[in-house]
């Protein structure tokens, strides 16, 4: 296992728009003190794994974790929390985004989905990825969103922890581009950018110069163009019950 220690941004409050509702909740920042430990899977470890991620926001005067909070693997157990999660941080008109027509009844790309607890184990932030293909017959990539942090959470770093722990699993297991729909002043910080994005589409009403793009793998992106489809593994139909 190889441990990576780094120093979160300063202390500069970073704005959080949900106009497309692929970033939801209230304006993070993070302390000018903050460091996290991630404890991320070696390269030989297995496609499915994923790190358990242990953070704290440390108060620069006491040295005291102000804020703690753990970063898993989503479990069929979290579905609720996250589902009511995404209510409370997007309202009702969140399944309505054209982001939903490539999530709706399919499952995550495998190893990318994450949640945030609290220390009681309570689900205080999601963030998922979704295996889309760039146009008819292009290449393979991943659809990041959506990324919701509980509405009364300030400060914590949540979001920002998320982001960059699904980058780094995403490279990790070899995918070569994340796009999400989302405001550029947040996820520039991320290395998202609407250039990257170039001649892509979503299929259905969006704001273009929200739709952003980050290469793991350097001009994977160069060309790209089309509307984005869903290619992820598709979700089982429940069967219902015999009548007796």
């Amino acid at each position: 296992m190889e441990i990576v220690d780094f120093i979160v941004e300063g202390a500069a409050h970073w704005p959080i728009s949900p106009l497309e509702g692929e970033m939801a909740g209230r304006p993070e920042g993070v302390g000018s003190a903050a460091a996290t430990s991630l404890e991320l899977c070696g390269a030989g470890a297995s496609r499915a794994a994923t790190p358990s991620v242990a953070f704290g926001d440390i108060s620069p005067s006491r040295g005291e974790i102000a804020s703690a909070f753990v970063i898993t693997a989503e479990t069929a157990a979290d579905v609720p929390a996250r589902e009511a999660l995404l209510d409370r941080a997007m309202g009702p008109k969140r399944r309505r985004k054209s982001s939903e027509k490539l999530r709706r009844g399919r499952r995550p790309s495998e190893g990318l989905a994450f949640v945030a607890r609290d220390a009681s184990g309570a689900v205080t932030g999601t963030v998922r990825l979704w295996d889309v293909v760039l146009g008819e017959g292009g290449r393979s990539a991943l659809l990041l969103g959506p990324l919701a942090v509980d509405p009364t959470i300030k400060n914590a770093g949540i979001g920002s922890a998320l982001m960059r722990l699904a980058i780094t699993e995403a490279a990790r297991l070899g995918h070569a581009a994340i796009l999400l729909v989302g405001d550029a002043p947040y996820y520039e910080r991320f290395g998202f950018s609407a250039e990257k994005s170039g001649s892509l589409a979503m299929p259905g009403p969006y704001e273009r110069h929200r739709l952003l793009a980050l290469e793991l793998v350097e001009g994977v992106l160069a060309g790209a163009q089309g509307t984005l489809k869903a290619a992820g593994r598709k979700l089982k139909a429940q069967r219902l019950p015999l009548a007796a």
